[in-house]
């Protein structure tokens, strides 16, 4: 354990905890209720404020607003709270907001996320663990992101949006609908394109796992019956498959926005 190094140049202010090892460049301003991991980082010109954790060795770097108040003009000063998770890199000029009394009064983001240039969280959100913001990505309020979910540059979610775990949003993408876990979507507005099969061969998903989610995905977004109709035959044919189940439970639990669906409809299976 060491004490934390901070530059002559900081401001932090009394209240604020930091922890060991933790490093404070240049220039930086830490408010009184924040806590600081041990052996984090803030590079140089970072402002972390308000009811904000961050957890440890998370590296920062300039001109990253972490904590300021919420972007809604709902916002009344209510005690709400940012938390941030372990081992998180976030890049220059990244936005985070902490939560309102609409969404629970607290911003959620797990461990191990890599959050590039200019990028934003909003209020409200729960982001997971392992998930990749490039570069522009703009997150609205009260969005969910499940874990190892990766959002290309640019890419933009809409308010109470759902991104399903291992879920990959094409750059420049506007999402106005939910994607199921596994799901790759693209465009403005985004329509389903696929799975997300890239990213599951990256993580080291079977084979054989794989071509079940192929199959299950064809049979959900076939053109016969609803699509409730398809999620209870889909249960009945992969009752065992806990991917295809993720899909099934995502879909069943539902949320304030429709599900993106393809923008056309896949051959029904059998079909020449």
């Amino acid at each position: 354990m060491s004490a934390p190094v901070i530059h002559a140049s900081a401001v932090i202010e009394p209240g604020a905890r930091i922890g060991d090892g933790a490093r404070i460049g240049p220039f930086c301003h830490v408010g009184p209720e924040v806590v600081l991991g041990a052996d984090c980082e803030l590079v140089s010109h970072v402002v972390l404020a308000g009811r904000t954790s961050i957890g440890a060795r998370t590296r920062i770097f300039p001109f990253a607003s972490i904590g300021h108040p919420p972007q809604d003009l709902k916002y009344r000063g209510e005690p709400s709270t940012l938390t941030i998770g372990a081992d998180c890199l976030i890049r220059e000029g990244v936005t985070m907001n902490p939560g309102t009394s609409g969404g629970g009064l607290e911003t959620v983001v797990g461990d191990h996320c890599t959050f590039l240039a200019n990028s934003h969280v909003g209020h409200d959100c729960r982001v997971g663990s392992h998930v990749i913001f490039s570069n522009n990505v703009m997150l609205a309020g009260h969005c969910v992101v499940g874990d190892y979910a990766i959002l290309g540059g640019g890419a933009a979610v809409i308010q109470f949006a759902r991104v399903g775990a291992h879920a990959f949003v094409g750059g420049l993408s506007g999402l106005e609908n939910d994607c199921i876990p596994y799901g790759m979507v693209l465009g403005n507005r985004a329509y389903l394109s696929g799975l997300n099969i890239i990213g599951l061969q990256r993580r080291g998903f079977a084979r054989e796992d794989i071509h079940a989610l192929r199959r299950a995905y064809r049979l959900l977004f076939a053109p016969e019956g609803t699509l409730m109709e398809r999620v209870e035959d889909v249960a009945a044919t992969f009752e065992s498959h806990d991917a295809v189940r993720e899909i099934l439970d995502f879909i069943r639990v539902g949320g304030k926005r429709s599900i993106c669906t393809p923008r056309e409809v896949p051959t029904p299976i059998g079909a020449a």
